[in-house]
């Protein structure tokens, strides 16, 4: 199986530099524009099927892929977002006075560390390897997944045997990042392309 997975186009969120997570924001301006080079960049291959988060970033990514390949867009919540509890709808610049601790601890890369009414990466990588796996069990040839940076981001370091304490994977909205899973071995052919985007504009990265 030939994998395509998308980081979705720049959100409102991204541009205003806050926390979005698991919140429902929708595309900015930018995002919009970043979805239709994507599909553009993708229009032509031997695409079976789609899976996508059912949030709405993400689902306005998917859109216009969906079109261009004409499949439909299969949507599963297992890839969402890693839920960001209390930070949430914050300011990136808010939170070491909101919550010191917590960003500190968030920040030290600890895979283990839960954030307040929220998740670890470790149960992100989890839930990322869980949902990848059954899409390679649907025996597609070529499947492109639409999702979020920091489930993207857990679930690669999984399939390929990243002990979870490293964090190699950073992610642009829009990008595109090309696998191979054949009997059971993960290769990486293409990470975080971005080529597509050079006429449209990059946007922030981050796994939240």
């Amino acid at each position: 199986m030939l994998l395509y997975c998308i980081r979705h186009g720049e959100s409102c969120y991204n541009a205003q530099g806050r926390i979005q997570g698991q919140s429902d924001v929708p595309l900015s301006e930018l995002g919009l524009r970043q979805s239709e080079a994507v599909a553009a960049a993708l229009a032509g291959e031997g695409v079976e099927a789609l899976y996508a988060s059912p949030l709405r970033r993400a689902m306005q990514t998917a859109g216009p892929v969906a079109d261009a390949l004409q499949v439909e867009i299969r949507t599963d919540p297992r890839l969402m977002e890693v839920h960001a509890g209390v930070f949430q709808d914050k300011l990136r610049t808010d939170l070491e006075q909101l919550y010191p601790e917590e960003i500190a601890r968030w920040q030290s890369g600890d895979p283990d560390f839960v954030i307040p009414g929220g998740e670890s990466r470790r149960q992100l990588m989890h839930r990322g390897h869980e949902v990848f796996d059954e899409i390679r069990r649907t025996g597609h040839e070529q499947v492109v997944v639409v999702t979020h940076g920091g489930l993207l981001s857990a679930a690669l370091k999984s399939l390929l045997e990243i002990p979870a304490e490293k964090h190699p994977f950073v992610f642009q909205n829009g990008s595109i990042t090309r696998l191979e899973w054949t009997d059971g071995e993960v290769k990486l052919h293409a990470l975080n392309q971005i080529d597509h985007l050079h006429q449209v504009g990059f946007s922030g990265r981050g796994d939240l």
